[in-house]
């Protein structure tokens, strides 16, 4: 089983934790050991100091490990937002294009692009300061320009789109696009 790469930080991350946690313990041990006089076992002074020297070591490696670690999760995740903002963007330029290869007019493009941000008629309605009954019809002509029966497949055309690598071809229909996709 092949493991991803950003699987490695997060277990050592972990080993990290669970050592620097026993090291932290050995100096609390330590401590109150002494403090509250329970310590009935003698370890020579040599050894207690060993110990003590290798605890030290262990938390000052698994605090520069965590910080190197939490940078390179700080430099991934501003990686991704960037590709998130992209592919935001490319989403948005991928809508424009199939109202305009649809000849979507500006109303039913607002009207589309409103009905894929989740609104519904009326809350459309209430938006562009329409009756319901002419977002109704504006839906209606987007549907039957896009070739789609309802918003489901509407929103199925533009994810199709962003998954499939290369240039976007316009799809006639749900159907159209599954035998497009099986001949493939």
């Amino acid at each position: 089983m092949r493991r991803s790469p950003g699987r490695y930080p997060i277990i050592l991350l972990g080993c990290l934790t669970v050592f620097q946690l026993a090291c932290a313990g050995f100096f609390i041990s330590e401590f109150l050991t002494e403090v509250l006089g329970l310590r009935h076992w003698a370890l020579p002074f040599a050894w207690r100091e060993i110990l003590q020297i290798l605890a030290s070591l262990g938390l000052a490696i698994g605090s520069v490990t965590s910080v190197l670690l939490l940078r390179q999760a700080k430099r991934r995740m501003t990686v991704m937002q960037r590709q998130l903002r992209a592919a935001s963007g490319a989403f948005h330029a991928v809508m424009r294009e199939f109202f305009v290869d649809w000849g979507l007019s500006p109303s039913e493009s607002d009207v589309a692009m409103f009905a894929l941000r989740g609104y519904t008629n009326a809350e459309i309605a209430t938006l562009r300061d329409k009756s319901t009954a002419t977002i109704k019809s504006q839906m209606n002509a987007v549907f039957r320009k896009a070739g789609v029966a309802n918003r489901a497949e509407l929103m199925g055309v533009f994810v199709d789109a962003m998954m499939v690598a290369g240039d976007h071809e316009t799809p006639q229909s749900p159907a159209e696009t599954s035998v497009r996709s099986a001949v493939a």
